[in-house]
């Protein structure tokens, strides 16, 4: 019976360490068949046809836009300190790894004593020299230890996936605020066009009224459409500077000395490949990281429950002690001690109750963050969807109407020139082809960064699997496999 004891409670203790976490699984989440808003120009992803993997912002094709996003990804100082705080959750890993082994302290001294003798009525004075050593270690009888790295291995996790999403935050912010500025170049390259029309259009009617041929009145109208023209450049001044100013941020330099070249929009947005709803919850970082907390919290329900169990401490304490400098480290000095020290609180007034309860709530809560991640995941993929369906016939039908205020305005030039209307109409058809025409950069400016968006939502190229697993994630990793808390 003495030699089955020591055996039998090692193994009582893991069986009752093993029930104290419950049991882990990803919550369900609502999965539909297909995306609602996915027409067939938004096909499904097959291996031969995925989103791109890592730089998916060369999906665009555009060598300038690429430039930037590498400059983003080596400058962008929010980047930095998303990644030094997931290098502080690794730090923690670390931490929570050393209560698996013996911490050893040592404590040198020496004490000058000084005592007396009544019967000789003396002072005697002495000198103890001491070299202590303790070491201590706490068995993970429970699980606390076991269960506080795996929380920290989650909340590492999800620290990793927290980078990755603020990344591909980032680099999408960067491209749409690209494809705009370039759709602002688009239109005020227009308006620079039309003031040179309208220019010559102040010359033609003032040689008219001085010909007797026009009158004042079109003098004003067309000096009004000039000036009210230049006006429009102007303001579009405002909105490309704040662009510019947002980009030299989002790529790590001063916003006073960071320019960009005018430029356009080559091209409408290419197709992308949108998956099945499904792999949805295995390329989105956020959803990633929501997960990650919630195995977090599920560690943290088994760590409230193993603190009901008591703590057991193994102390051990040697070293050497003796009034002679020079004889302290000999053999014979030596001294030594071996305990074991178990504490219990027997009475907290609810208090471990109460953090029991804590950690139910905060396991529910992520729980319901993860379910409403997923939840939202799907709204910006229908949004982005929608949003490039609809673009898409609303550029079609804006170039049909860009098509005709062209042959309006021509027949209306021609029609003034023979005298048949007044430079009224002329303005009016000028001014809605010139509408036309930046409606169309408006729009197409707009299905760029849907497009953006779209990519973004799918996760851009990211997937679950290149989360970092038990190995990547610690900054540093004693040596001995069984510290390592079994995968979920």
């Amino acid at each position: 019976m003495k030699r089955i004891i020591p055996l039998v409670l090692p193994l009582a203790a893991a069986l009752m360490s093993a029930c104290f976490e419950p049991h882990y699984a990803a919550p369900k989440t609502p999965e539909p068949a297909g995306f609602k808003e996915r027409d067939s120009q938004w096909k499904p992803a097959s291996p031969s046809d995925s989103l791109p993997r890592g730089k998916w912002w060369e999906i665009f094709g555009d060598a300038k836009l690429n430039g930037l996003e590498e400059q983003c990804a080596a400058a962008n100082q929010s980047l930095q300190q998303a990644e030094a705080q997931y290098r502080q959750s690794r730090a923690l890993v670390s931490s929570a790894l050393t209560g698996f082994f013996p911490t050893a302290t040592a404590n040198p001294s020496a004490t000058r004593q000084r005592s007396y003798s009544a019967g000789t009525n003396t002072y005697s004075y002495s000198t103890l020299y001491s070299a202590p050593g303790t070491a201590s270690w706490e068995p993970d009888l429970w699980g606390a230890i076991r269960l506080s790295v795996k929380t920290s291995v989650g909340q590492a996790q999800a620290g990793a996936a927290n980078l990755e999403n603020a990344r591909l935050s980032l680099q999408a912010q960067l491209a749409a605020d690209y494809f705009t500025l370039e759709a602002t170049d688009m239109q005020e390259t227009n308006l620079s066009s039309a003031t040179l029309d309208f220019e010559s259009n102040v010359k033609l009617t003032t040689n008219r009224f001085n010909a007797g041929v026009a009158s004042q009145a079109d003098v004003s109208q067309a000096e009004s459409q000039l000036e009210s023209t230049r006006a429009q450049a102007s303001d579009l001044q405002i909105t490309r500077a704040q662009l510019e100013h947002a980009i030299a941020v989002l790529v790590g330099v001063s916003a006073s000395s960071f320019t960009m070249e005018g430029g356009a929009i080559a091209a409408p947005p290419p197709e992308i490949p949108t998956g099945l709803p499904s792999q949805l919850l295995e390329r989105r970082p956020d959803i990633a990281a929501a997960e990650r907390q919630v195995y977090a919290a599920n560690a943290g329900v088994g760590l409230a429950r193993a603190a009901y169990f008591p703590v057991i401490n193994i102390v051990a304490t040697g070293g050497f002690e003796n009034t002679a400098s020079n004889k302290v480290l000999m053999w014979s000095s030596r001294f030594f001690s071996l305990g074991a020290t178990a504490s219990e609180t027997i009475i907290d007034f609810g208090k471990r109750g109460a953090q029991r309860k804590q950690a139910w709530a905060v396991y529910d809560g992520a729980v319901a963050g993860y379910r409403q991640s997923v939840l939202v995941a799907f709204q910006e993929v229908e949004d982005d969807l929608a949003a490039l369906r609809w673009l898409s016939t609303e550029a079609g039908q804006q170039d049909l109407a860009l098509k005709a205020a062209q042959e309006s305005l021509k027949l209306t030039l021609e029609r003034y020139q023979a005298g048949l209307v007044s430079y009224l109409d002329v303005i009016q058809a000028q001014n809605i082809y010139l509408t036309s025409l930046n409606g169309s950069a408006q729009i197409l400016g707009r299905r760029m960064t849907a497009s953006v968006n779209l990519m973004r939502d799918l996760g851009g190229g990211w997937n679950q699997t290149l989360m970092p697993d038990w190995n990547k994630v610690r900054a540093t990793y004693p040596s001995g496999s069984l510290v390592q808390p079994k995968a979920n």
